[in-house]
């Protein structure tokens, strides 16, 4: 209504407008109200059903992802350096130095007098470790043609390994790309700089491409026994990541055996890549977590990670905090795991008693009612796969988590993170091969780089004589 209108009612019609408006508005205040109350039951119900967000302790989301918590004020900062009590370690002498430099006091710094025949006597050694000038050292090989005066055959020395003619770069230096590429995840021009200001070689893109195809070729070869030495095997740990090739998603799976270690990427996550690496053979145990492609391997029998285990029951700990259920098989599995590090350590009688009490306790914790749905559902898995859960106690060569396969996975996605995915498909095998080379030379005590050369024959340096 507008101001004139409102001139023109009586005292009575006035009082009555205000008596309907204030009925209005005490009708909208309860709506309102009744709304409130809805609403605020609809986010107390969504505050209980939410689930707390997820991280490394009760999942597989890695570290790096997890929220970092700010330091509380007024939290004592601990100490830095060494604890209190700390035995002090130094750098060890080298027994046979390269280079000895002895200081010895030629004349008196007082009245000048000749000391230079005095022994004197030693009062300190320290040892200074340096890298020499590392520059790369061009060898030129001339081969000569020989008629030969009695029956005129024509004769062309042959070079000595490392010396080769259609060869460009010497053995250690190709190893040293193959280093940078592919133990550092150096790009293409990352590597340029390093070996023009370490080395001192001018070398082009195409020229470092031209290496690393040349290694693949030759890693790729000798993967191949690599490959039967797995299949061979009798415990086998296996595991896949993310892998991207040529703008497509593709898999890397790792096979990790005492005695080798085999990488291979392929296009798919299913069963067939480890039929392909195994072909007609049957391992005694397989160790892996609970991928379906995992649980088909050909084995007689499976051991399920421990690991992703413990990190799934901590989910549901984290959702459920009074639920005693999933705490309790925390400590059983935590028990098994301590129990297989103990085995030498206790009589093997001691040993089987304590199987024994794991194996019952486990029965008895799978057998409860539980409510919680995830309790439930982990439950299950655990009833399904009640014979893959402590293989590792039966046999000493088993271990009970797949961290064996994790961590020989983890370069390579360090390696995708860093260089963004394989331009080819002979690229990806190339990169597979060169890691299963490496991976199995470690695990016999030789270097990465030592690996790596290996794969190019005797460096040119120091340069081999005539007839070796």
């Amino acid at each position: 209504m507008t101001h004139e209108e409102l001139e023109r009612l009586s005292k009575q019609e006035l009082m009555d407008l205000i008596l309907l408006q204030a009925g209005q508005i005490a009708e909208l205040r309860d709506a309102f109200l009744r709304l409130k109350a809805d609403h605020e039951a609809l986010e107390m119900k969504f505050d209980n059903n939410r689930k707390p967000p997820t991280s490394s302790k009760n999942s597989s989301q890695p570290p790096s992802k997890d929220q970092k918590r700010n330091q509380p004020k007024g939290k004592t900062r601990q100490r830095h350096g060494p604890p209190k009590g700390h035995e002090k370690h130094e750098r060890k002498l080298v027994a046979q130095p390269d280079e000895v430099i002895e200081l010895r006091v030629k004349s008196c710094c007082k009245c000048c007098a000749d000391l230079n025949t005095l022994e004197g006597h030693l009062v300190r050694v320290n040892q200074i470790t340096e890298l020499p000038e590392a520059k790369a050292q061009v060898i030129e090989v001339r081969q000569y043609e020989t008629t030969c005066p009695e029956c005129g055959e024509k004769q062309v020395e042959s070079a000595p390994q490392g010396l080769e003619m259609d060869r460009t770069f010497g053995a250690r230096l190709e190893a040293t790309v193959v280093y940078y590429r592919q133990e550092q995840h150096m790009s293409y021009e990352r590597t340029q700089l390093a070996l023009l200001n370490l080395q001192g070689v001018e070398i082009s893109q195409g020229g470092i491409d031209g290496i690393m195809q040349r290694a693949g070729d030759h890693a790729v070869q000798a993967a191949k026994p690599i490959e039967e030495t797995v299949r061979q095997s009798s415990v086998i740990h296996s595991d896949e990541t993310g892998s991207r090739v040529d703008g497509n998603n593709w898999w890397e799976w790792v096979f990790c055996t005492a005695k080798a270690v085999l990488h291979v990427i392929r296009f798919n996550r299913s069963e067939d890549v480890i039929k392909d690496v195994m072909a007609t053979c049957q391992t005694e145990v397989w160790v892996s977590d609970c991928y379906s492609a995992q649980l088909k391997a050909p084995a007689l029998q499976l051991q399920l990670c421990m690991a992703h285990q413990l990190r799934n029951l901590q989910a549901v700990i984290d959702i459920y905090p009074t639920l005693t259920w999933p705490k309790a098989m925390q400590m059983l599995f935590r028990y098994a795991i301590h129990l297989h590090h103990q085995r030498d350590q206790m009589p093997g009688k001691d040993f089987t008693i304590q199987m024994a009490r794991i194996e019952r306790h486990c029965d008895r914790l799978l057998q409860r009612v539980l409510d919680p749905p995830e309790a439930k559902r982990l439950q299950r898995r655990f009833l399904k796969h009640r014979h893959k859960l402590f293989v590792f106690l039966y046999r000493s060569d088993v271990d009970p988590t797949n961290n064996i396969a994790e961590r020989a996975l983890r370069p390579s996605v360090i390696h995708r993170k860093v260089t963004g995915c394989f331009r080819s498909e002979s690229g990806a095998n190339a990169f597979a091969a060169m890691a299963s080379v490496i991976d199995t030379a470690e695990l016999s005590g030789i270097r990465a780089f030592d690996a790596i050369q290996s794969l190019f024959g005797s460096p040119a340096l120091p340069i081999p004589l005539s007839g070796e």
